[in-house]
Parts: structure tokens; sequence; C-alpha cells
């Protein structure tokens, strides 16, 4: 494994990034919600996962894997709990910022579970795009 360092990007990339992927994300929502009205809408509440998720891996690539004793086998369970936690955190914003702009709601105590579950398939997804890049992935351990 290579020598750690820390993942800097300027907030331009970051935003231009993160925004695109709420804007289709949020483009699939609206349509799913009932038309092109509510995608501004569905933008805001897909920028939860795009926006807040960038900054979930950020901390964890920056802050807490320098400082996880132990091998592998750490990182990995750290980072798929972690990407579990964050997924059900994010999920409450998503449900809170859709009722607050639209009035939408859909209670439930499986959406935390299933939200933490589609996080870590996405953050998978996500890496492996990047692995077949050849670029720092959770797959190779240097993401």
């Amino acid at each position: 494994m290579t020598e750690w360092q820390a993942f800097r990007e300027p907030l331009r990339v970051t935003l231009t990034r993160t925004v695109a992927i709420a804007l289709v994300a949020g483009g699939v929502l609206a349509h799913w919600w009932g038309g092109l009205a509510r995608w501004p809408a569905a933008t805001a509440v897909m920028l939860w996962p795009s926006f807040g998720g960038h900054w979930l891996e950020l901390w964890y690539r920056n802050w807490l894997r320098p400082r996880l004793a132990g091998g592998w086998v750490v990182r990995v369970a750290t980072r798929l709990a972690l990407w579990f936690v964050g997924g059900v955190a994010l999920a409450a914003g998503m449900r809170l910022t859709a009722a607050a702009v639209t009035g939408l709601t859909r209670p439930g105590w499986r959406a935390g579970w299933i939200a933490g579950l589609a996080f870590i398939a996405v953050e998978l997804a996500a890496h492996l795009a990047l692995q077949l890049r050849g670029r720092a992935s959770f797959f190779n351990g240097r993401g």
C-alpha cells in the first residue's frame, strides 16, 4: 500500500460534480413525485446524498482513517459502518427537506435501514468507477 495522503480538491470541482449529480437524481425523483414542477425541490433533497455524502467521505479519508489502528479489515468494517450510519443520517435530512419543501413524507422505520444499505451500494458503485479509472478507491485501499 502506498503512503497515505490527505484528499483535497477545489470547492468548485466538488460543487460542479455534486450539484450535477443532484440535478440528474432530482430529475428522476421529480418524475416519480409527479412532474417537472417538483424538480427544484427534488434537487434540493438529492443534495443530501451527493453533497453531504462527499463531506462524509472526506471526513473519513482525512480525519478518521489516519486515526484507525489495525489493518485492512478494520478500515473496511469502519468504512462500511460509516456509510451505513451516514446513509441513515442523510436520509433523515432528505425526509426533513422533502417535508419542508413539498409536504411529502414517507414515514417508517424501514426507510432508514433501506437508506443505509442503499448508500453503501451507491458508494461501492462510485468506488468501482474510480477503480476502473485507475484512481484511488475503496477497492485498492488508496481511497
